[in-house]
């Protein structure tokens, strides 16, 4: 069967090549790449398992951390199981459908963390702003309806790509120099003018994401102002090390996504062995590193960890 669908000129399939220039290398690679993704799934479903068995910890705070606990287990698994297919067996047909919702839930699931790390940026401005009405404003609706916004606002900035890339035609092109299927990646394929895929792939994400930004920086303008206030220095450090977890997990997700976007745009001088080596750490690092931040420096989890999978038979007497 011919793998192109002269028709549309649409390739039934496409073939990820891995990282150019580095094909001997694959396998052993893939060593430290499936450790990091094993790892990031098991942080991420302990987290999860210890919220939602430990009852004290069913607040919003600790509700949005598993909200980014299931998009960063969505991130990783959408790339990582294919990508070491490849590695590992040279794997690197993928349909054109498949290729398709790769794309789609890769960017997808990034919309997604980007509210979630709003919305946990709002939190600590009202916790610490204005205590008082903690409770009356993040109810558990407020917080559902959160989740629902995330989906709901990715879905609709996300889906159109689906619509810009179906439209074009290949023209009999279908090897992709990458690990896995992405929105521009896909699009320079083309034998067509790629221009509105550009822009929209561009300048919409990058406006959203850009005003999500600018809220979470207000929001912590307030909330420095706000700790300035405070008289007790016991009171002060503690709200400190409860937002420094939030904000290294900002700068986990940002600084590595503005950067991949920014070098597959415009970074012509960069050896694509490279970007490529940086957008397969940004779909694992953040995963793996999520867990472990707030693990480490919020005495909550560590200690409702140790409760549930160390001491289990007292948690089970309780």
């Amino acid at each position: 069967m011919s793998p192109f669908n002269l028709t549309g000129l649409t390739p039934a399939t496409f073939i990820l090549t891995g990282i150019p220039g580095m094909e001997q290398l694959h396998v052993w690679i893939s060593i430290p790449f499936c450790s990091m993704y094993l790892a990031a799934l098991l942080g991420n479903v302990v987290l999860l398992f210890t919220i939602w068995t430990e009852r004290s910890l069913h607040q919003p705070m600790y509700l949005f951390l598993s909200m980014l606990a299931i998009a960063d287990l969505t991130l990783s698994t959408t790339a990582v199981p294919k990508m070491l297919a490849l590695f590992w067996f040279r794997a690197g047909e993928i349909s054109f459908g498949a290729c398709l919702t790769q794309m789609f839930f890769l960017h997808f699931t990034c919309s997604a963390e980007s509210v979630i790390l709003l919305a946990m940026a709002l939190d600590r401005f009202v916790a610490i702003c204005f205590p008082l009405r903690y409770g009356v404003v993040l109810t558990p609706a407020a917080v559902a309806k959160t989740g629902l916004a995330a989906l709901l606002r990715s879905f609709c900035i996300i889906f159109p790509c689906i619509f810009l890339l179906r439209r074009l035609p290949f023209c009999g092109h279908n090897v992709i120099l990458h690990t896995y299927c992405e929105h521009i990646g896909i699009a320079r394929l083309a034998c067509a003018d790629i221009s509105v895929n550009v822009w929209y792939g561009l300048m919409v994400p990058f406006t959203v994401i850009v005003l999500d930004l600018v809220l979470i920086a207000v929001s912590y303008g307030f909330i420095l102002l706000a700790l300035s206030r405070l008289l007790s220095r016991s009171a002060r450090h503690k709200a400190f090390h409860t937002c420094g977890s939030h904000v290294c997990v900002l700068f986990l997700f940002y600084i590595p996504a503005v950067f991949t976007a920014l070098t597959q745009r415009f970074g012509r001088n960069i050896p694509p062995t490279v970007h490529i080596l940086l957008a397969n750490l940004y779909v694992l690092f953040p995963p793996l590193l999520n867990p472990i931040v707030y693990g480490v420096r919020t005495q909550q989890i560590r200690d409702k960890v140790v409760k549930v999978f160390v001491c289990p038979k007292s948690h089970l007497l309780r």
